[in-house]
């Protein structure tokens, strides 16, 4: 069903001139998740191909969120819209990993920990867009929105790190293995840590914000994509 996220890019393609056409993209792009998800008989989360998806429609999902209320939604949508076409022509770069998962795996906790991951990483994402747009823009509701995307996020990821710690406890008998993957895991929740304290400071709101914002995300991106391909770690994702 390959198809599907052909169809889901050239709706959001469209979708720049023609919103209605984001929501089709979104649908298209849920309905491969579905299909992928029903043909596993899981959750697919496993290898870049099936992660780089699901993080860009965590992404469009989160971002047709917070635009909901706001007065300029199409100028808040839009540009996320481009992040999405990101990750999923990423995706296309990667097979689709297909093999059934062994069982240490297949636990509530992994899949739980892989997801919220990702769910942080799209506000992360979605967060540093909003960051452009402020220093374009100087948008001050850009800027809220994007600490109010952090913080939620860093909801997300915290929690995913505390089910990744119980799953590796029942997977390997230890909370903690000192991989690359896991030590660039707390060096990013440090730096989100960083940037929610700063902002309580007046002289961080603004540019520094937005800046830092934009950092946090490139980091993300070494976390997720960088440490795999520099650093041997046991993390698949």
């Amino acid at each position: 069903m390959i198809l599907l996220i052909y169809l889901a890019v050239i709706s959001y393609s469209i979708g720049f001139y023609r919103s209605a056409f984001v929501y089709a993209g979104l649908l298209f792009q849920i309905g491969y998740m579905a299909h992928r998800g029903m043909t596993l008989g899981r959750l697919p989360i496993i290898g870049p191909h099936d992660t780089l998806f699901f993080m860009s429609l965590s992404t469009m999902l989160f971002a047709g969120a917070i635009s909901f209320r706001q007065k300029d939604r199409r100028g808040i949508l839009l540009p996320q819209v481009g992040l999405t076409l990101l990750f999923i022509g990423l995706s296309l770069l990667y097979k689709p990993h297909n093999a059934p998962l062994p069982p240490v795996l297949r636990t509530f906790w992994f899949e739980s920990h892989v997801a919220l991951s990702f769910f942080a990483y799209a506000l992360f994402g979605i967060a540093a867009v909003l960051g452009l747009m402020f220093l374009i823009k100087k948008d001050q509701q850009a800027e809220l929105l994007q600490y109010k995307a952090i913080l939620v996020g860093y909801c997300f990821f915290s929690t995913a790190m505390v089910f990744g710690g119980i799953w590796a406890f029942y997977a390997w008998g230890t909370y903690w293995l000192w991989t690359p993957k896991e030590l660039w895991t707390v060096i990013l929740w440090l730096f989100y840590s960083l940037y929610l304290h700063a902002r309580l400071r007046p002289w961080w709101l603004g540019r520094p914000s937005a800046y830092l914002s934009i950092a946090g995300f490139l980091i993300v991106m070494f976390t997720y994509l960088g440490v795999s391909l520099f650093m041997k770690s046991s993390h698949s994702f």
